[in-house]
């Protein structure tokens, strides 16, 4: 038993640290190339791009007999595997078999927990009996159902704030595009472009929009599928804003601008909003740790004098 847990010990630790260096390898190697490409150094050929299909031309039929299985079984009603499709999509899982692997991935952590305890307890010196052993077991297997949604949830919503993040860089670059003489698909895909390694999330959104644009669909059709893509505030507000001076025939650069100008000043007052909860924040730890700790400093002495001084005088002696 002991050289069972060693082994599983020595390989979770060479796991950890293998993980570990994979994601210093990959952020150095991302820096690096950030700053030959600032540089202007950067050899032909070296950045290589992720190849985006445009949703008109990606199949949108799931090839593996087991993922096929999974979807006959279990995603029977339309509506459910449309919603489920769409919130994967919004988590970045766009793929057409993301529903299925989804489901069959639940239903592997929900079986697979209380399994993983069941075989621990059977080779344990000291094992679970009664009661505890199938509250353990079933709440395993709750945990391991509601753990992809939780996860699937916080993936939506990290990727929201990071686009929220990126947006306003990006629309700055972009007027700065307009002004310069390019046209509203130029811009699109210069910031596209450009700003694949700082800003990954909205650049690819951009290009996805211009990819929509040169297989036929209009400018307008391109920024609402980017909108339902993205379903962030300022982003619907934003192709709100460019179909409707195309369709008045306002000037792009001046609705840019004051747009740009709105965004900053956007980000300023979440930045300040941000900044005045920190002292409601700060009071939780400072009432529940810092407070009594003080509180234990300051009184700890005059305690200390009591007992030694008043005990024994009530004692008699």
């Amino acid at each position: 038993m002991t050289q069972f847990l060693s082994i599983l010990l020595d390989l979770a630790v060479f796991a950890l640290v293998a993980f570990g260096v994979f994601v210093i390898g990959r952020r150095l190697e991302a820096q690096q190339s950030v700053q030959r490409r600032l540089r202007g150094d950067t050899p032909q050929g070296e950045v290589k791009r992720k190849r985006i299909v445009s949703p008109l031309m990606r199949p949108n039929e799931v090839k593996s007999p087991v993922l096929q299985w999974v979807q006959r079984t279990t995603l029977t009603d339309p509506e459910e595997r449309n919603r489920m499709r769409r919130e994967l999509a919004l988590a970045g899982f766009d793929h057409p078999a993301a529903p299925a692997i989804y489901v069959m991935g639940r239903f592997i952590i929900a079986a697979g927990l209380p399994t993983v305890f069941v075989f621990s307890q059977t080779i344990s010196a000291t094992p679970i009996r009664g009661v505890l052993f199938v509250v353990i077991a079933v709440g395993l297997a709750i945990v391991g159902l509601i753990l992809p949604r939780a996860l699937v949830q916080n993936r939506i919503n990290s990727r929201k704030t990071e686009i929220e993040n990126e947006f306003p860089d990006a629309l700055d670059l972009m007027v700065v595009c307009v002004e310069a003489g390019l046209g509203m698909e130029g811009a699109i895909v210069r910031v596209g472009d450009e700003t694949h390694e700082s800003h990954p999330r909205i650049s690819f959104e951009f290009q996805m929009v211009s990819l929509e644009l040169r297989a036929g669909r209009t400018r307008a059709e391109a920024l609402r599928h980017m909108a339902d893509r993205c379903q962030v505030e300022m982003i619907n507000s934003f192709v709100a804003l460019m179909i409707q001076t195309d369709a008045l025939g306002g000037s792009i650069a001046q609705t840019l601008r004051t747009y740009s100008a709105e965004m900053r000043t956007h980000r300023m007052l979440r930045a300040e909003e941000k900044a005045m909860r920190l002292p409601v924040l700060l009071t939780v730890p400072l009432v529940l740790f810092i407070l009594p700790t003080i509180m234990g400093a300051v009184m700890l002495p005059p305690v200390i004098d009591a007992i030694r001084n008043f005990l024994p005088a009530m004692g008699g002696k």
